[in-house]
């Protein structure tokens, strides 16, 4: 869109960008969603003269080559749809742009090399946050409040943060830190901002978690299905199957009620090795045996112990994350959960165990509104997520 046609007293929008395993979404909104910018993630749906976001999806995910994820395979999809999107929504200026990614931190450097000139060059906007896809569904699901954020899907991850500025204790508030640091846009930078599995450094805040400084990432689990991801789909999944394989041995542990649902799902058990060990995407196919766990639950005592024990796994990975600070709170978020009752209750009662006074809570929104609510809040000079070189970067 050419320079000309975005005149500055034109209403400005924001551009969000979700780059994940299941596709690429694209979004336009308003700059300003009601609360947003400060502690809420967007909600579009609270007033009647609210738009909801324009959006874009294609099921093809983003290119992965030997610079990681492909930053001109991924702009040649993206800038034609953002296009459109911003001539339907008439937006005329651009205030910012998120993209989160799903590999940022590890598969990130083609996108962060080449996506900030690329974007200017295509829409004037000089402001740019790079998140991991973890960074953008905490913040679809929480905003820029304190807590935790469980995104649980084929794999499983928990991110915490103490946002920037963020006074803890009863009622906390946004405001001066104790290490005299204004709330706002500052933010930490280099090995100084909160590594992904590390607290940020400084004072602790005030009523707050000691493990945490005033502000900051910690990050639990995330570490795939051969060392980790722990209570996610692809955990239950396998486990389910072992059950099941356990019953068609005559092995203590059996579940014969998962053997008839492996054998209508894949066919003859014998025959299951020889489809999942060679299939490059075991992880979805362990998966996709997860929603048969949750089904089973109810009649069958090992399944009903398969997610009491991924239960556990979820409730440790917020656990380790969650800043005990008041008020804080932990989000759920992910396909996994729509398992329901079977899966949701062990968790509340994990999550209530562990973190006594910290409220559990359905994610507001997704990693797409998540990215819509960071550009938003850059935009406006609000973003109090917490800098990091490998989570969330400003451009």
């Amino acid at each position: 869109m050419p320079d000309d046609a975005m005149p500055d007293d034109a209403v400005t929008h924001v551009l969000g960008i979700d780059s994940g395993g299941s596709g690429v979404r694209v979004a336009v909104a308003r700059a300003d969603p009601p609360g947003c910018s400060a502690e809420q993630p967007p909600a579009w749906s609270s007033s009647p003269t609210w738009s909801p976001p324009l959006t874009w999806s294609s099921a093809t995910p983003a290119t992965v080559g030997d610079r990681g994820i492909d930053a001109e395979s991924l702009l040649a999809r993206v800038l034609p749809a953002a296009r459109e999107l911003l001539r339907e929504a008439g937006a005329r200026r651009l205030g910012a742009v998120c993209v989160g990614a799903a590999g940022m931190a590890t598969l990130g450097d083609d996108l962060r090399a080449k996506l900030p000139d690329a974007l200017a060059d295509a829409f004037g906007v000089r402001r740019l946050a790079l998140a991991a896809d973890a960074v953008t569904a905490y913040a679809g699901a929480l905003g820029q409040r304190p807590g935790a954020v469980v995104a649980a899907g084929t794999g499983l991850i928990a991110l915490g943060a103490v946002p920037e500025g963020f006074v803890g204790g009863l009622g906390g508030t946004y405001g001066e830190s104790e290490t005299g640091g204004a709330s706002g846009t500052g933010g930490t930078s280099g090995t100084d901002a909160a590594a992904t599995d590390a607290t940020a450094t400084g004072t602790t805040a005030t009523g707050g978690d000691t493990r945490w400084a005033t502000g900051g990432w910690r990050r639990a689990d995330g570490w795939g299905h051969l060392l980790g991801d722990c209570g996610g789909g692809a955990w239950i999944g396998r486990a389910g199957l072992e059950a099941a394989m356990r019953a068609y041995d005559g092995r203590a542990g059996g579940s014969k009620p998962l053997l008839a649902r492996l054998e209508a799902v894949f066919g003859p058990a014998t025959e299951l090795p020889g489809q999942l060990y060679p299939r490059p995407d075991r992880p979805a196919a362990l998966a996709s045996f997860a929603p048969e766990v949750g089904r089973c639950a109810g009649e069958d005592p090992v399944a009903e112990a398969i997610l009491r024990a991924a239960a556990r796994h979820i409730a440790e990975a917020a656990e380790a994350v969650c800043p005990r600070l008041e008020p804080s709170e932990v989000a759920l978020t992910g396909g996994l959960f729509r398992m329901g009752a079977p899966l949701l209750t062990p968790v509340r009662e994990e999550l209530a165990a562990r973190l006594p006074g910290v409220r559990v809570t359905e994610a507001a929104g997704d990693p797409l509104d998540g990215a819509l609510c960071v550009a938003a809040a850059l935009a406006a000079d609000g973003l109090r997520l917490p800098r990091d070189p490998a989570l969330l970067s400003i451009v």
